[in-house]
């Protein structure tokens, strides 16, 4: 397979990947969170035991994927020391600082993901045994780790964007 056709397809489905984590992100903190208090209490377990763990299969992987793949492509271009560094050495280009900014706060929302929302999730669910103040406690960690994640994609995109119009 040719180089660039590779770096294509690697920035493609980091692209894709991305598109569905931070899309999930913001369904869940623009919609489904506001909304959960309007709907009855009847129709909550169509919510909590089909819609919201199938979505968080998705948000979760798609983390994944887009981490990975973001990494993957750094590697390929040949900027992920030195991004991963914030430009702090070698060549010292605005370009690394700003792609490294993005990958940093991706990182740390990938992390507050895996070791802080899904773990706690899983008690909200009920997916995994918890009592009832456990659950309510876990939800609400879930929901600010969740918000905290919206707040930190709108600088993560934002230094993933401007990144490709730097030298």
């Amino acid at each position: 397979m040719p180089e660039v056709y590779l770096m294509f397809l690697v920035r493609w489905l980091h692209v894709i990947s991305g598109i569905m984590w931070i899309g999930l992100l913001w369904y869940f903190n623009f919609v489904q969170i506001p909304n959960m208090a309007k709907i009855p209490d009847e129709q909550k377990p169509a919510i909590s035991k089909v819609i919201a763990p199938s979505a968080l299969f998705w948000f979760r992987w798609a983390a994944v994927a887009t981490v990975v793949f973001g990494l993957i492509l750094a590697h390929l271009n040949g900027y992920l020391g030195e991004a991963l560094a914030l430009g702090t050495y070698g060549y010292v280009g605005a370009k690394a600082t700003a792609i490294g900014l993005g990958m940093w706060l991706g990182i740390i929302m990938f992390l507050n993901v895996w070791v802080v929302i899904w773990p706690n999730q899983k008690k909200a669910l009920g997916i995994v045994e918890a009592g009832p103040d456990e659950k309510k406690a876990a939800a609400r960690v879930a929901m600010l780790f969740s918000r905290t994640n919206t707040a930190l994609s709108i600088p993560m995109l934002y230094f993933m964007v401007s990144a490709q119009n730097l030298y």
